[in-house]
Parts: structure tokens; sequence; C-alpha cells
């Protein structure tokens, strides 16, 4: 039994199409219990006394064609524990159903809105929920700036009156194929923390700056090299304490032909591990690098 006395928030961003699920409790792991998605199907939400079996299971009435009010009836009407839960839903068309059970630690409550919803028990106050929905309803940009903007607004009008110790964010393309697995697009948790969204927005940060960092390279296979040199230098801002970020972009530039340019990346790299530099003659063996020797020893040339 999970006592999951927590705030989270289920959504779909229509405009991108992408379905999404937050959360925030004192509790150790809440990602391991709470937050599930389905991509193109739909993201719960379990909590208070949580039970982790509505998430796979309301996905299952889901794909039988179930609405989301007849799936959170039967999930409900089959659990003597239903006082004590508190769960949401969202489909893959934005609807949204949740439940807080009578039983459940006060402060409690839910409030749903257009393709999302909000709910929070043993809260500081009343506040909590109608600040989540203010906040996700006023937020723009990507859906994962908008959820964390919603568990930011619960903290700051009480949050959890024990505190703060886990967090989660998934995220999944609303897309239903044979390949759920390649359509989910933030699965980041932290477990144990003592400001676990400012850990989880550090975390999201680095996500960007790894997909910035893809798509450089992309642009870089196809001879855009200003353009590939722009998403480098903005991964590298975003999370400029991982020089994994630079190495790559150096190998990637090298066996592109990009030489000269690569070269003072390299140097900047070997100097804060060496091992680097190690590394890097390894890659052609994988084919991950040109077996050129030249482009070798001038790669290693910059070691000082």
């Amino acid at each position: 039994m999970a006592f999951l006395h927590t705030y989270s928030v289920v959504a779909l961003d229509k405009e991108k199409n992408q379905l999404g699920v937050a959360v925030q409790s004192h509790w150790f792991a809440v990602g391991t219990v709470c937050p599930w998605i389905a991509p193109g199907v739909g993201a719960v939400a379990t909590q208070s006394i949580a039970e982790p079996g509505y998430g796979p299971k309301g996905f299952n009435l889901l794909k039988k064609g179930k609405t989301v009010q007849e799936t959170l009836g039967e999930l409900l009407k089959a659990d003597d524990s239903r006082d004590l839960r508190q769960v949401a839903i969202v489909d893959t068309f934005g609807n949204v159903a949740a439940h807080t059970g009578s039983r459940c630690i006060a402060e409690a409550g839910h409030e749903t809105g257009d393709c999302f919803s909000v709910q929070a028990n043993m809260m500081l106050s009343k506040a909590v929920w109608p600040a989540m929905a203010r906040a996700f309803r006023n937020s723009k940009g990507p859906l994962a700036d908008r959820l964390m903007a919603t568990l930011y607004a619960a903290q700051k009008a009480g949050g959890d009156i024990r505190g703060k110790q886990s967090a989660s964010i998934l995220i999944a393309d609303n897309v239903k194929d044979n390949t759920p697995w390649k359509h989910i697009v933030v699965d980041l948790r932290v477990d144990d923390h003592p400001y676990p969204l400012q850990e989880l927005d550090r975390l999201i940060k680095v996500q960007y700056a790894y997909e910035l960092m893809n798509e450089g390279d992309n642009l870089l296979s196809k001879d855009l090299t200003e353009e590939a040199g722009k998403k480098y230098d903005q991964a590298s801002q975003l999370a400029p304490e991982i020089d994994e970020i630079p190495f790559w972009q150096a190998v990637t530039m090298a066996d592109s032909g990009n030489i000269k340019e690569a070269l003072p990346i390299f140097k900047k790299v070997f100097n804060i591990d060496p091992n680097w530099a190690i590394l890097v003659q390894r890659l052609p063996a994988s084919g991950l690098l040109t077996k050129d020797l030249e482009v070798m020893r001038k790669i290693l040339s910059v070691i000082e």
C-alpha cells in the first residue's frame, strides 16, 4: 500500500498532440506508483492511498472503447477502497474524469478543465488545486514546461503539508501504433531530493540539451554547419556542466570532415577529463569515427 498524499496533473496538449502527467509528493519514488501513460491512449494519476493497477487497468478499458467516465466508474466499482483513492484520467481526445474519495485526508480535491485535470490531497490549503488549474490554463510553451508550471503553482500555494521529497514527469506523443516505446517523449524521475521540483526542472533542461545536440548532428549530416553550430551552442548553454555534449559534437564534426572546427572543442573536453582522449581513440573500431590516421593524429595533437 502506497500512501501517496500528493498533487498531480494529467493533460492533453492538442496543439502539440502530446499526453502528459506530472506529480510531486512527500513520499519516496512517487514516479514508480502514481503517473501512468500510454501513447495514443491516455494518462492516469493514481494517488492518496494509491492503487497502481488503475494505470494499466484504465488503459485496457480505454482501448476497449470505454469513455473516461465509464473507465473511472468501472475502476471504482471494483475497488472496496474507493473512498481512499484519488485518481484522474485523460484520454486521447482530451476527455477527463477525476475522483477524490470521501476519506482522502484534507485538504483534498480536484478540478477539471479543457483537456486537463489537477488533483491534490493532504495539502496545507484548499488553494492548491485551484492554483494549479489557473497555472495550467495560463501556461504556454512545451507541455513539459506547462506541467512544471502547474506543479510549481501547487508548491507556491502551500503544497503537501508534510513537505517535499520526490517528483516525476511522463510525456508521450498522442500516437497509437505497434511501437509505443518510440513515442515516449519525456520519462524523468526524482526519487529522493530536498527540492524535487527544481531537480526535475534541471533534468528536463538536460534532456532539452541532448535533443538539441541530436538536432545539431542531423543538420551537420546535411552539411548545414552553421545551423548545426547554433544547435550545439544552445545545448551547451542549457547544460554547461555536461562535457559529454561538446565531446560528441566534436566527434560528429570531425567525422563529417570539419576537423578544424572540432579541434578546439576536443581540446576543451580533453582538458576537463583526459579519459575523453582515450575514448576517442576507441571509436573508429566501432565505426563511430573515421579510421583516417591523419584525422586521429590531429585530434590527439591538442592534448596538453
